[in-house]
């Protein structure tokens, strides 16, 4: 038996006026999700454990089984293991976003976020202009390392954790009220702005009409993880395919292998067959039992409030990465368990993540379950079906005993 997660991040939402009172999972054409829910197992499961913030961080935690309360400590240092940095126990870790402000007269904190991604600026931009903040910024205990696209770190040498504001999390609002008040970051983040709105890869940017990623924005601090194996915890060799530093890094802290697929780069317009290639070839060629596919799309379209384009992120999903995967199992005469569900939504109304509940379908290849007429929020939450702790839900897709008792 083969097992897949296909982790279509922030794909759950709330219903639109718009779109009729309905959501954006639901108004999506999505004929491969359809036709697998009236045989598979359908259900809602709480990836966000009360009290924790709802991020892609402890709700993917919770979907690979690592219960939140006790492995998380931070997002930045999960990306640090991604990267390759090599932090001490003393260590910090931030993630610095590289953001759209505004460039209004006036000071920096009055100053409006416009976007945390700075139009999903290409690695190769950010790459110029984090050397640039890596110069300017220069000063001892601090060091800048690169990522992806937007998200990058910043290491402090023996420093103090901080509570600080996802960029993502205020959207249109003042900037003000939300700089850390730790004062070498808030001056650290001050200083950016000055460096990199006159910065000349910014001015192309403007004429090209993209956004200015004109300031660094740091959060998700935290100290050096320790994550137990995942083939020792569950007896599965398994394998990780991803564009974003953060599950990648939740990879190697799980002991899992990593594919890097070519022109996957966490956008609307990712590789998708690529990913779903790699993991059809993992399973049935490479010898490994178990795949994850994090699919980044529905929840930056989420995150940007494009609804056409949250639409269309799911749809890609459905067609390129979910009809892809089953076609090539089936056709390699595999038998297989699949789950198929969102870490957390991210509804197009608040543009950021929340804590629901999120629907999943649960397929079986070998037995074929009483299911709904489709997939969505709201026949999942129909069938009564509820993982309160949502990190026990993979043990019921890997069919350890005991699972089947806990929703």
């Amino acid at each position: 038996m083969k097992y897949i997660i296909v982790l279509s991040d922030g794909m759950a939402g709330r219903p639109l006026e718009e779109l009729g009172g309905k959501t954006t999972l639901q108004v999506a054409a999505t004929p491969v999700m359809d036709s697998l829910a009236p045989v598979s197992e359908l259900g809602m499961a709480s990836m966000v454990p009360e009290g924790m913030a709802p991020g892609s961080d402890t709700a993917n935690l919770s979907v690979m089984g690592y219960d939140p309360k006790i492995y998380y400590t931070g997002r930045s240092p999960l990306e640090a293991l991604s990267i390759g940095v090599e932090m001490e126990d003393t260590d910090v870790s931030f993630r610095c976003n590289l953001v759209s402000v505004t460039e209004e007269d006036g000071e920096y904190e009055d100053q409006i976020i416009l976007d945390h991604s700075s139009d999903e600026i290409d690695t190769q931009d950010a790459k110029v202009l984090l050397e640039a903040l890596r110069e300017g910024l220069r000063r001892e205990g601090y060091e800048f390392y690169a990522g992806t696209s937007y998200r990058h770190l910043l290491i402090s040498k023996g420093g103090k954790t901080a509570e600080l504001t996802p960029p993502h999390d205020i959207l249109a609002r003042r900037i003000g009220e939300y700089l850390p008040k730790d004062e070498v970051l808030r001056d650290m983040m001050k200083k950016s702005y000055d460096i990199l709105r006159n910065h000349p890869l910014n001015a192309g940017r403007r004429a090209k009409g993209l956004k200015p990623a004109n300031s660094a924005w740091f959060w998700g601090a935290g100290k050096k993880p320790s994550l137990t194996s995942f083939e020792e915890r569950t007896g599965k060799k398994g394998v990780m395919i991803s564009a974003v530093d953060l599950l990648k890094g939740i990879a190697v802290g799980a002991d899992m292998d990593r594919i890097l697929v070519e022109g996957a780069n966490g956008g609307l317009h990712t590789n998708y067959e690529g990913k779903a290639r790699a993991a059809v070839k993992a399973l049935t060629e490479d010898g490994y039992d178990f795949a994850y596919i994090h699919v980044e799309a529905p929840d930056e379209m989420g995150h940007q409030g494009r609804v056409e384009d949250k639409i269309a992120a799911i749809g890609y999903v459905d067609e390129k990465i979910l009809g892809v995967v089953m076609d090539g199992l089936k056709s390699a005469g595999e038998d297989f368990r699949l789950l198929l569900l969102p870490d957390h939504p991210t509804p197009i109304e608040v543009r950021t993540h929340t804590g629901e509940p999120v629907p999943y379908l649960l397929y079986d290849s070998t037995a074929k379950a009483e299911g709904m007429p489709a997939y969505s929020e709201e026949t999942a939450a129909l069938t009564g079906k509820n993982w309160l702790e949502g990190y026990r839900l993979i043990g019921h897709l890997l069919q350890e005993r005991g699972e089947e008792e806990q929703c």
